[in-house]
Parts: C-alpha cells; sequence; structure tokens
C-alpha cells in the first residue's frame, strides 16, 4: 500500500514532537513531512525517536516561504496538514507581537493557500486525487479571553482574545474559517486549554517550576497566583487531534480541554509536595515559591467545555492531572 504524506507544520515544537511519534507509530500508512524552522522553541531532539523511521522526512525552513511550501506540496504530493507551527509564548508576544502576526496570521494564510490551490480546481471542486484531503488547524482557548468563576469555553463563546498572541491565533482561525465558507476547503480547528508533559519548552509554567526548584532557585509566581487554567496533558491533546482529523465534522471547531482546572499556585504546591517525596532537602521547596509582579493583559481564568469532542466523537483523556503530572516531572527529573 503507497503511503500517503502529511504535512505536519511546526513538528519538532512541544505538541507536535509528541504527535509526531505517536502518530507515526498508529499509522504505518503515512508519512510525515515535518516543516519545522527550528526557531528557540523547537528541537530536533525531540525527534530522535522518529528521526530514522522511513515514513519520516524532517525539512527545516519557515510556514511563511512561498516557495518552500508549494515545493513540499508538489515533491511529497501532499494529503493532508496539521498545523501546529506558531510562536505561542505570551510574554515574548507582548516584548515582540510582529513576529507572532508574521508567523501565526501569515504563515497560516500560506499554508492554507497553497493546500487549496493544490488539492482544488476551483471553489468547492476538490480534484478527484485529492477528495477527502484536510487542513486541521491547531489553535488555543486563549482566543476566548477570560472567563468568570463559573463559566467555562465552549465552541460558541464569542471571541474576544486579550494578548498579541491571543490575537494573532483568533486571526488565524477567522482565516482558516474564511478559506472553509469562501473555497469550500476541508478543514478543521481544536482550541485546547494548556498542555504539560514532557518535552515542554523550559520557560512554560510547569517546566520553569521544576526547573526552579530542583536548582534551589526562587520558583516566580505571577501577582497572587489565583490564576486559574485546565490543564491538559499533551498525549491526550495528540489523541484528540488523531480523532479529530480523521473523525471530526468537516468546518467544525472542538475544544479539548483536560477539566483538570488549577490555580497557579495549586500546580506549584502539588509539584513542590512530589519533590519533597522525591528529591527532599533540609527544607521544603514550597519555601522557593516567591510571588511577582503580573504581567499585562493576564487572563484570569480559562476553562473548556469538552463535552462536544467528548459525545460526538468519543474522546476521553486517559489521563488526570496526579497521573500527568507523575509523568511529567519523571521525565524532567531524568533531564536533569
Amino acid at each position: 500500500m503507497s503511503s500517503k504524506s502529511i504535512l505536519v507544520s511546526g513538528g519538532a515544537g512541544f505538541i507536535g514532537s509528541n504527535f509526531i511519534p505517536y502518530f507515526l507509530e498508529k499509522y504505518q500508512e503515512y508519512k510525515i513531512i515535518n516543516l519545522d524552522l527550528l526557531t528557540y522553541a523547537g528541537d530536533l531532539e525531540n525527534l530522535t525517536e522518529v528521526e530514522n523511521n522511513l515514513n519520516y522526512q524532517f525539512i527545516k525552513g519557515n510556514i511563511c516561504n512561498r516557495e518552500l511550501v508549494e515545493f513540499i506540496f508538489n515533491e511529497y504530493d501532499i494529503r493532508g496538514v496539521i498545523h501546529f507551527a506558531a510562536e505561542s509564548h505570551v510574554d515574548n508576544s507582548i516584548k515582540n507581537p510582529s513576529i507572532f502576526i508574521e508567523t501565526n496570521v501569515n504563515g497560516t494564510f500560506i499554508l492554507l493557500d497553497v493546500a487549496q490551490k493544490y488539492w482544488m480546481d476551483q471553489p468547492f471542486s476538490y480534484k478527484e486525487m485529492y477528495k477527502g484531503c484536510r487542513f486541521h488547524h491547531i489553535s488555543t482557548d486563549e482566543v476566548y479571553g477570560t472567563l468568570n468563576e463559573t463559566e467555562l469555553f465552549t465552541e460558541e463563546t464569542a471571541y474576544a482574545p486579550n494578548s498579541p498572541y491571543s490575537a494573532s491565533k483568533a486571526s488565524s482561525d477567522m482565516i482558516v474559517r474564511s478559506y472553509q465558507e469562501t473555497y469550500g476547503l476541508n478543514t478543521v480547528v481544536t482550541n485546547c486549554s494548556n498542555n504539560y508533559g514532557p518535552k515542554q519548552h523550559d520557560e512554560k509554567f510547569i517546566p520553569t517550576i521544576i526547573r526552579k526548584a530542583l536548582s534551589n532557585e526562587a520558583i516566580p509566581i505571577y501577582g497572587d497566583g489565583k490564576n486559574i487554567r485546565d490543564w491538559l496533558y499533551v498525549l491526550d491533546h495528540c489523541k484528540a487531534i488523531d480523532l479529530v482529523y480523521h473523525t471530526g465534522k468537516e468546518a467544525n471547531t472542538y475544544n479539548v480541554g483536560g477539566q483538570n482546572e488549577r490555580t497557579n499556585l495549586q500546580i506549584v504546591d502539588t509539584i513542590c509536595t512530589i519533590l519533597d517525596q522525591k528529591v527532599p532537602k533540609e527544607k521544603s521547596y514550597k519555601e522557593l515559591i516567591t510571588l511577582v509582579e503580573d504581567r499585562a493583559g493576564h487572563d484570569r481564568r480559562y476553562a473548556i467545555d469538552a463535552s462536544k469532542l467528548k459525545n460526538e466523537l468519543g474522546w476521553i483523556p486517559d489521563e488526570n492531572f496526579e497521573s500527568g503530572i507523575l509523568k511529567t516531572l519523571n521525565w524532567y527529573m531524568l533531564r536533569s
């Protein structure tokens, strides 16, 4: 059986580098073409387990480079796109918004436009060979803004992005929608809550806590530490992406959340408690917790209602926060 080539953008990043090994192992019929610029957030060490896989090909390059994207579609006869590539760190988007607009908005547009022209003769008419080819856009719950203490984000929640990062992702979601509505490109979008797990970049919240604690440095927590996030174990997210890519309804959005709401203080407390047991020191790691000045535009609470994904597609997360954070800590401790 000949393999189908799927373009995965940003596959050397945190979620992509968990997704690719999972996907290659599950589907022998796919060839994965991983296009990644290897900015500071991408690391090929995260993909050593698949680098010799005959169904895997890495290409270093920018999704904003239209000639390169066109070359990849023609060279590998791309039959699907799973689009992870994005600038994603909110603090960086506050300091330097322009790269977020360029990558997240313009890059998404170029991938969509090349796919549409390669797969379709004209609007709403796929070429015979490419019927069923799909563009899956990976987005974030941050496009919805912030929540009060009781509401949940649903797929019908109005967009209200508050940072340059979330605004750039909201823009990219809208461009995906426009290609579905204007050209009939087969698209699906997933908006996920905060991911955690192995291979996450050091700058992110949970790796920062672990790194600082193990180095016996102050653990910085923004503001009063009571900002709430819904935490999703990365492999559960990968399984949701797999489900939506293969069985999600065209032109639909699916929210992916772990139903694990925690304040930042609860997260750091849990991690320090586990570290006190696993690598005890004279003093508790909790004494390192330090509240620092809050960041600008810091959304108070995110929480996702993933019932559409569960009810329509049968997704069930395998990890709760307690099991997922243990797996995560074990991975980081092996590296430290």
